[in-house]
């Protein structure tokens, strides 16, 4: 750790629990302390001792077109001049679900809130509210924010009622949560059977986003479509990650699945705190004020700086040519360390959709849970110091994902898998 990060880190540690805001920034997986950042352009960040580095965490997803952007920081700026947070309606929230709903067709109603575990919390608390049904499936390795509901294991066997996954967590809440193997559709099935009239929602990353990149086998969403139709079950796509990163209209435009409701947040926010969910007008119809009254609510909900923010993202991403360079950077990228892998003997796999992708350190497929457990974390450890002493600023985890972005530039790239061979064949 450099210098001036260490004595930042130490004092972090006095205040706050761990040192940071969120356990994502911690180093717990990768030994030692993180860096502080003290600026970020464009694809690059820089730490207080004024380190460079070419950034794939970009704040975790949301920067798209990376560091403080001209057009966003402009949008911020006029909007703050005209007041932070008015606790009313502004033309920016109607500008935002205009262009939500316009980009996401299933979402014909949308809600605006603060981050993607409000928006998650909230969907699964609407689906219950209109079906009348308290128990949910979610699936291992996918990632919905801290909500109760979520932070579940599954036992012994997919059907044995959850246990908590966290102090803190009732006893009661865990047995209203299903959890099950991600990409099988069968299991699922037999869960509603067994519970039958009880399931309220199946929640999903279309793409599991949060143990790697994992991408869903043929067949899977689709069966989560029918099994949840046939037994008016609430399908919702937790696309937080994907939404708005490996298409305009999201992982359920990319293969094709409809839900009935969807979360967001992430790019949805130009990097400033924002989430949303939204979906059917009939289940949305239902949210307080309207309908049955289903409460949620937030006082920055619809806040103007991460309105504009994120409505001059998103315009930004309807321009001509901006997904196809997103998919040009990816590819090349998993193609690249594909390559650097082969060259030094080894199978391991990369997955890659959209501006999204992870090297395992594992050999064969990864599209469960079970694989993704298999990887070598020590090796993963090793390789992360590696790729930071080059230069390469990676997510401190293997269960994590690569956010490249539109601003990551041809030199970016080239200097990043030349890095990236040099810190593998550092390792292995």
């Amino acid at each position: 750790m450099s210098d001036r990060s260490a004595q930042a880190y130490s004092q972090a540690l006095q205040y706050i629990p761990g040192g940071v805001n969120s356990p994502a920034r911690a180093f717990g997986a990768v030994g030692g302390g993180p860096r502080f950042v003290s600026h970020g352009r464009a694809a690059h960040l820089f730490d207080l001792d004024g380190r460079e580095y070419i950034d794939y965490v970009c704040s975790w997803g949301p920067l798209i077109f990376g560091h403080a952007h001209p057009r966003v920081v402009r949008a911020i700026q006029e909007a703050c001049e005209r007041g932070t947070s008015f606790g009313a309606p502004t033309e920016l929230e109607v500008a935002m679900a205009a262009q939500v709903c316009a980009m996401v067709p299933s979402i014909e109603m949308v809600r605006m809130v603060n981050s993607g575990t409000e928006a998650t919390m909230s969907a699964v608390r609407v689906a219950r509210g209109y079906t009348g049904r308290d128990k949910i499936i979610k699936f291992e390795g996918c990632w919905h924010g801290h909500g109760d509901s979520f932070l579940i294991k599954a036992g012994s066997s997919a059907l044995t009622l959850g246990a908590p996954d966290s102090p803190g967590v009732p006893a009661s809440v865990a047995a209203d949560t299903l959890t099950l193997p991600y990409n099988d559709a069968d299991a699922v099935a037999h869960a509603v059977a067994r519970n039958p009239g009880q399931v309220a929602a199946v929640i999903v990353e279309p793409v599991a986003g949060n143990m790697g990149t994992v991408l869903p086998c043929a067949g899977f969403l689709e069966s989560l479509r029918q099994i949840t139709r046939d037994h008016g079950i609430v399908l919702i796509f937790d696309e937080v990650i994907t939404g708005f990163r490996v298409a305009p209209g999201g992982a359920q435009q990319r293969f094709g699945v409809t839900p009935d409701l969807t979360c967001l947040g992430k790019i949805v926010g130009g990097g400033l705190p924002v989430g949303a969910y939204g979906g059917r007008r009939e289940i949305m119809s239902e949210v307080s004020p309207m309908g049955r009254r289903i409460s949620q609510a937030g006082t920055l909900s619809g806040n103007p700086l991460a309105m504009a923010a994120g409505l001059a993202q998103l315009q930004m991403l309807t321009e001509p040519g901006v997904y196809e360079r997103l998919e040009q950077v990816s590819v090349t990228l998993a193609e690249g360390m594909r390559d650097s892998v082969r060259r030094l003997g080894r199978r391991f796999a990369v997955n890659q959709v959209g501006a999204m992708l992870c090297l395992f350190f594992v050999e064969g497929e990864v599209n469960d849970y079970a694989a993704v457990t298999r990887a070598d974390t020590d090796l993963f450890r090793r390789y992360f110091w590696a790729c930071l002493e080059r230069g390469l600023y990676l997510a401190p985890s293997q269960f994590e994902c690569m956010f490249p972005s539109a601003v990551h530039s041809d030199d970016d790239i080239e200097a990043t898998l030349r890095a990236q061979y040099e810190a593998l064949r550092a390792v292995l």
